[in-house]
């Protein structure tokens, strides 16, 4: 740790190495959750809908082709939130970012429970999906800025498995609140969430040290922020990231594809929208799926909770792994996992073997969401500093269009072929992430092979 006494105000402070070399302080560990807080509520109001349309469909008398456009403007507007949000963000700071997502789909879903038809879901879907969408580049970005080298792959990772942990919780509280108000009580009371956490985050949330070294204009604020962190230095100190302003001779969404990275951001964006294409499907109409097969509400809730529970140490897990053994094979083995628990869930009878089929989307769930989860730490490598938000928030933007198709493949599957059909569209996606994540050449390295953790820094090809 370098303090005020042993550094001269004229040399420059890197910022890179002062924050990976340094301890992960509990000031860092309070920032990490509250960016995973926001991940929390985002997971669980984009999962609302999923445990909400079994409902309607019963209440309104429409069918399940008819919710697929209201599902869709939902994923079109996160598509479109998550490529705004990581430019926004690389240019205006991560914290705005944040909180304006998190504000965003707090007013979008409260305004649900007003809705009179299907057609107002639908834009209201949209304005939510712009603040869910743009929350999760944003806060993985923050994440990964805020903590030390050698933590950083579990923590980015910690922080995206709040998706299937929101969702798990919005599994619980839909089947507690439904019976008791309804739909549009759901909607009410999820809504005010993260509205109250937008207050807390303005509060409390800093700006991403990394982003501050790139203005002088704040490095006042930024030398605050680093005793803050355990980290002091002096008032006037000059900054630098030696290490990644050296790695991104461009910005913008044109340096993605410069200095050798155009086939990894192809392959990552393939691989985002196979992955999406299958998590939302199971997000968007699992329920509605398992409804379909005659079971109860109830019981087609909780084949999503399972799932999502099973995401949640599945995401665990395989970062553990990836810390060890790198990004590469972890993440292929998962892949096949996902791919094989769908494709024998095909032969189960649904109706009659219902304690088993639970079981088996929880594993399912567990290899899909250890993938979906760990690539944005892969992101989070690959791109440097100048690049990461716009980088990790085009890949997600992408993994969008997969699941805008979910929201109409998963009606139509379900319809014409049932369980099967839907289980089977499943394996097959996660067998072409498979290949694409076999493409990618800069893959998170792990200690056994490179001898050191893993850094920010792309490493040239």
């Amino acid at each position: 740790m370098s303090g005020p006494s042993c550094r001269p105000a004229e040399q420059p402070v890197d910022i890179g190495h002062v924050l990976d070399k340094g301890p992960f302080t509990r000031a860092q560990m309070l920032i990490v959750f509250l960016a995973a807080l926001s991940i929390v509520m985002d997971g669980f109001d984009g999962q609302l809908i999923g445990f909400a349309i079994p409902v309607l469909i019963k209440q309104w008398g429409i069918t399940r082709g008819a919710f697929a456009p209201a599902v869709a403007a939902g994923l079109v507007g996160m598509g479109i939130g998550s490529a705004c949000a990581g430019l926004f963000a690389d240019r205006f700071g991560r914290r705005l970012a944040v909180i304006g997502s998190v504000f965003v789909f707090g007013v979008g879903t409260c305004a649900i429970g007003f809705a009179p038809d299907v057609l107002t879901i639908a834009v209201l879907r949209f304005i939510a999906g712009l603040g869910i969408g743009g929350a999760l580049p944003s806060s993985t970005t923050m994440t990964a800025e805020f903590t030390p080298a050698s933590h950083r792959t579990v923590a980015v990772t910690a922080t995206i498995v709040c998706v299937p942990l929101g969702g798990m919780l919005a599994g619980f509280f839909s089947q507690a609140v439904l019976p008791l108000h309804g739909w549009r009580g759901l909607f009410f009371i999820s809504g005010a969430f993260p509205l109250a956490l937008g207050c807390l985050l303005l509060s409390t949330l800093p700006e991403s040290p990394r982003f501050l070294a790139r203005r002088r204009q704040r490095w006042p604020e930024l030398a605050r922020l680093l005793t803050r962190l355990s980290r002091p230095t002096f008032a006037d100190a000059n900054f630098t990231d030696e290490a990644e302003q050296a790695a991104e001779k461009r910005t913008g969404i044109g340096a993605l594809f410069k200095d050798g990275r155009a086939r990894d951001t192809l392959a990552i964006w393939v691989a985002f929208f196979m992955c999406l294409a299958a998590v939302y499907s199971a997000f968007s109409w699992l329920p509605t799926m398992l409804a379909a097969e005659g079971l109860s509400t109830s019981v087609a809730g909780s084949g999503l909770t399972a799932y999502n529970l099973g995401g949640v140490m599945g995401a665990l897990a395989c970062a553990l792994a990836i810390a060890r053994f790198g990004s590469r094979w972890p993440l292929a083995i998962c892949c096949l996992g996902a791919a094989a628990s769908a494709w024998l869930l095909k032969g189960l009878n649904v109706s009659q073997n219902v304690n088993l089929l639970i079981f088996g989307l929880g594993v399912h769930g567990l290899f899909v969401n250890a993938v979906q989860s760990t690539m944005y730490a892969v992101c989070a490598y690959v791109y440097p500093t100048g690049i990461r938000a716009t980088g990790t928030a085009c890949a997600l933007a992408f993994g969008r269009l997969g699941a805008i198709l979910s929201a109409f493949a998963g009606a139509m599957v379900i319809t014409a072929g049932g369980s099967a059909a839907y289980l089977g569209m499943l394996g097959s996606a996660m067998l072409a992430v498979l290949v694409a994540l076999l493409f990618v050449r800069r893959h998170i390295p792990g200690l056994v092979r490179a001898g050191e953790p893993a850094t920010l820094v792309a490493r040239p090809s």
